[in-house]
């Protein structure tokens, strides 16, 4: 264990070795399917929680960890010898997640600097990796908050849905509430804007003509702010995001692919099934 801590939750969408081989502690919310509830990647991974989301009657509910669940991960980071703690989370308008660890960080035994990432899923992830790169570089944890705010200032998540039933039914849809994407197979583009809350970015007919446009508006990007990390996600749909790759490789946008996620259970619940999405950000 380092002098400098990290720890963040599993909205991250990482499976479990990824935290482990970087020595990242995470704390998981919770997904509960009526009165049975499970620790999201822990206890639900994602190819036993799509088939039971499409077979479940109503929508499942998502908690975030309580401040004890952080305690416990401060606590043990700290008796491991962690002098200060970074702990990176996903978007507080959609979570109370930071909340609680905001809570927990007004007593746990290391300082402990708590970082709103104001995104989810491998946007987050892209995030916690930024701050694992600064901490193992040797940077104290002001170095490693900072490293962490800046990626997230500069990272970009976007993502198509198959149906925005499951975001609106779940009150997550923010200003994407009123789009009638069900009409004319209508297939909004959707995003994070700066305050951590979902808006439309474009609305276009047809899933290709969507990864089309994304791609071109990545590649657009890219010619701007340079090369940049990139990672793609997919609630279980390996045929949809490789039709997103492809979208992009052909775009011609300049990234480094860091690798090819899936959505968990949380973040699902309100993606819904067969969702893909892109998150970057420069590596300048």
């Amino acid at each position: 264990m380092g002098k400098v801590g990290i720890v963040c939750d599993s909205t991250a969408d990482r499976p479990l070795e990824w935290y482990a081989e970087r020595d990242v502690s995470m704390v998981p919310l919770k997904v509960s399917f009526g009165e049975e509830t499970f620790l999201d990647w822990r206890e639900m991974a994602p190819d036993e929680f799509f088939p039971r989301l499409k077979a479940f009657a109503g929508l499942p509910k998502t908690s975030q960890p309580s401040p004890a669940d952080f305690t416990a991960a401060y606590e043990a980071l700290a008796a491991a010898g962690a002098e200060e703690i970074v702990s990176i989370h996903l978007t507080s308008p959609l979570s109370g997640t930071v909340q609680s660890a905001t809570l927990a960080a007004e007593t746990a035994p290391v300082p402990v600097r708590v970082v709103d990432t104001k995104l989810v899923s491998q946007a987050v992830a892209l995030v916690v990796l930024a701050a694992v790169e600064a901490r193992d570089a040797g940077g104290d944890g002001a170095a490693v908050e900072a490293a962490a705010l800046r990626t997230a200032a500069s990272t970009r998540l976007f993502f198509v849905l198959d149906t925005l039933d499951y975001l609106v039914k779940g009150g997550r849809a923010g200003k994407a509430q009123g789009l009638a994407a069900s009409l004319l197979d209508i297939k909004p583009i959707l995003t994070f804007n700066a305050e951590g809350t979902i808006e439309p970015f474009k609305k276009v007919k047809g899933r290709r003509k969507a990864f089309q446009e994304l791609a071109a508006h990545v590649a657009e990007e890219t010619q701007t702010a340079g090369r940049a990390r990139l990672a793609l996600l997919h609630s279980v749909s390996p045929e949809t995001v490789a039709d997103l790759r492809g979208a992009l490789e052909a775009s011609g946008a300049d990234y480094e692919l860091e690798s090819v996620g899936l959505v968990g259970a949380v973040i699902g619940t309100y993606a819904g099934p067969d969702a893909v999405g892109v998150a970057y950000h420069p590596l300048a």
